[in-house]
């Protein structure tokens, strides 16, 4: 992977200059350094600012289990914000599954058909205007060469009426077997899931659009933004909810934003552990701009366990990543840079959830071939079904194993423990928790009445 001159300027400046970084209010010269720091990460993103009434809306609307087909599952269900807007486990139990996070356990009436292929990504800072890919193969991308601005592999007709990328992504979760739709003939949406009526009269957007109309809260509520007795559309419920994700998780003043703003500077750990980002570390070259995400595709080795993300007719558990977006064997077992912000909070790490700890994942990227010959599979956190003898199939495969590490394209690097605990520090700088007290929280209740996860 290459940077571009720009790039390489800053982060030998960030290098050679961090250790000023740490007095900004003590010399100009460090003033110079922080200016040199805010010029190499480029402009800092924009964030919308939606109708209050509008994020109320969409507030309710995420935490509300009346979306799913069996009216048990929410967004917050994978995303909830005591969880780090993650849900803490490696891969999720989606539908078939009960309780919150870690103590989710699978509903022995009901039980889960498999696994969430991928770990559940944190929301954090999705508002950005900067950000413009989504999940971790990329599949829905800002593309302003596509009609509506948009580009999936779920076709043209799927996206009239999102008014982002952002509210495009929230139809493809409530579309998921395994997320939050359900199984074949367990509920009207889910049985139109699977005859392939998703738009149209009669099909899984209407059906979901019409229970949140039904009920008389939402109506009010919508009149009250569209107009009284508007017609409203599935993208409608969409767009009102990425609304609230962009305001609701916005992270963008943590101590790293303070200092380079020029106010605190960062604490001695931190500031050293910069250093070894920007410099010895390498970590800038994918992880760049103030977010901390170049937003492209790399293979860096994670392993692989869970279903993978295959069809249902395919059985090797294989995940080939952006190889299934693009058709590029290139892109075999690549995936994207996720954001750094708030990375502390969003554990465990890896398109898997395979490590579950900072320092883990950092061991992983100092030494990928090393990392994989010695992995403790017991790290990853799995609540029990019974479908999890599979789990490791494709693990114990060596040869997909050797394929997975062969392909990596982070190369070894050198770093004392020293060095590794002062790069933890700084990543801990990246956190911003002001949302906590901003935000609007977990509602008491919704207007479905249905139960909340808590």
């Amino acid at each position: 992977m290459t940077l571009s001159s720009r790039a390489r300027r800053g982060v030998w400046l960030i290098a050679s200059l961090a250790c000023a970084v740490g007095a900004t209010a003590a010399s100009t010269a460090s003033d110079s350094a922080t200016d040199a720091l805010r010029e190499a990460l480029g402009p800092r993103p924009g964030f919308a600012q939606p109708d209050p009434k509008r994020v109320a809306l969409g507030h309710s609307l995420f935490y509300d289990p009346v979306l799913s087909g069996n009216r048990n599952i929410s967004c917050a269900t994978c995303h909830h914000p005591t969880l780090g807007t993650g849900d803490g486990v490696s891969l999720s139990l989606g539908e078939g599954g009960i309780g919150l996070g870690p103590d989710r356990i699978a509903d022995p009436d009901n039980p889960p058909e498999q696994r969430i292929p991928r770990n559940a990504q944190a929301l954090f800072n999705l508002g950005a205007d900067s950000i413009t890919t989504f999940f971790h193969d990329g599949r829905l991308e800002v593309d302003p060469n596509h009609p509506d601005g948009i580009r999936t592999p779920l076709g043209e007709d799927m996206l009239g009426g999102f008014a982002s990328a952002l509210s495009a992504q929230a139809m493809f979760p409530v579309l998921s077997p395994d997320e939050m739709a359900g199984h074949y003939a367990e509920n009207d949406i889910a049985l139109a899931v699977r005859q392939g009526r998703i738009t149209g009269p009669d099909g899984a957007w209407e059906r979901v659009t019409q229970r949140v109309t039904e009920i008389p809260a939402y109506r009010a509520q919508l009149d009250a933004i569209y107009g009284p007795g508007a017609a409203v559309d599935f993208t409608d419920i969409a767009n009102l909810i990425a609304d609230f994700i962009a305001v609701e998780w916005r992270a963008d003043a943590s101590a790293f934003d303070r200092a380079l703003l020029g106010g605190e500077p960062l604490e001695p750990a931190a500031q050293r552990g910069l250093s070894v980002f920007y410099g010895a570390g390498n970590c800038a070259s994918c992880h760049s701009g103030w977010l901390h995400t170049d937003q492209a595709f790399h293979a860096i080795g994670v392993p692989q366990f869970g279903p993978g993300k295959a069809a249902r007719f395919e059985s090797h558990q294989r995940d080939e990543g952006r190889l299934r977006v693009t058709g590029n064997e290139a892109d075999r077992f690549r995936f994207r840079t996720p954001s750094l912000r708030n990375v502390a909070l969003t554990a465990p790490y890896g398109h898997t959830g395979a490590f579950a700890t900072l320092e883990d994942m950092i061991a992983h990227h100092v030494n990928v071939p090393q990392s994989n010959a010695l992995y403790d599979t017991t790290q990853a956190i799995l609540p029990t079904f019974a479908g999890a003898s599979r789990d490791w199939q494709a693990w114990s495969d060596k040869a997909q194993r050797a394929d997975i590490t062969a392909r990596a394209e982070i190369q070894p690097v050198s770093l004392s423990e020293a060095e590794v605990s002062d790069l933890v520090a700084f990543l801990h700088s990246l956190t911003d928790t002001s949302w906590r007290v901003r935000g609007l929280g977990v509602p008491d209740t919704v207007p479905s009445g249905l139960p909340l996860d808590q």
